[in-house]
């Protein structure tokens, strides 16, 4: 089975370009492509999966182009790659789990893809798969049906800490709705009745 890959680049002729690149390996397919994020972008998202992430970081204001990965984390925590139409900064690149150039041949396309999977994957290991105490706590605001702006308030935390948190408890609990989360905290002994 193919590895699904989200575009999010505003030129339809390096998304283009990608996609026929991508779709050449038969690794990989394009799920689907935006040219932006837009504020109802990661609603619609919410109910596909990605294996990885390519977003040109220009979608975002100079000043916040290291949010791709911020931003993608309240749909998906697939690897986010760079996209480098233009030059990025450094401290951006960092941010990113690899960088695409539109210089690179398609052979190094792919090896970047499969490493930033890869990385992700081995990352996604090392960490321990015990809940967190802060993750405990927002475990029993969610099956309390707290949103996440109310959790936020709250835990004194903001609303990208509780996104993130809440992906690491779906991924370390391997449950995805609220009625499992729930059942896991009541079966654990972290809420009562």
């Amino acid at each position: 089975m193919s590895k699904q890959v989200l575009l999010v680049v505003p030129s339809a002729i390096v998304a283009r370009g990608l996609e026929q690149v991508l779709s050449g390996t038969g690794e990989f397919e394009v799920a689907c492509i935006l040219g932006h994020l837009s504020g109802n972008s990661p609603a619609q998202l919410k109910d596909m999966v990605f294996d990885v992430i390519i977003i040109d970081p220009s979608i975002f204001e100079y000043a916040s182009r290291s949010n791709g990965k911020s931003v993608t984390a309240s749909f998906s925590d697939a690897p986010v790659v760079a996209m480098e139409c233009t030059p990025l900064d450094d401290n951006i690149r960092k941010q990113y789990d690899g960088v695409l150039s539109l210089t690179d041949p398609p052979a190094g396309i792919i090896e970047k893809l499969r490493e930033a999977i890869a990385s992700r994957s081995e990352t996604q290991k090392n960490e321990g798969e015990e809940l967190s105490a802060r993750e405990k706590e927002i475990l029993v605001c969610v099956a309390q049906g707290l949103l996440n702006k109310e959790i936020a308030d709250r835990l004194c935390l903001s609303i990208h800490t509780v996104i993130t948190h809440r992906k690491n408890i779906t991924r370390k609990t391997g449950i995805k709705t609220v009625a499992g989360l729930t059942v896991y905290a009541l079966m654990n002994g972290l809420m009562e009745m």
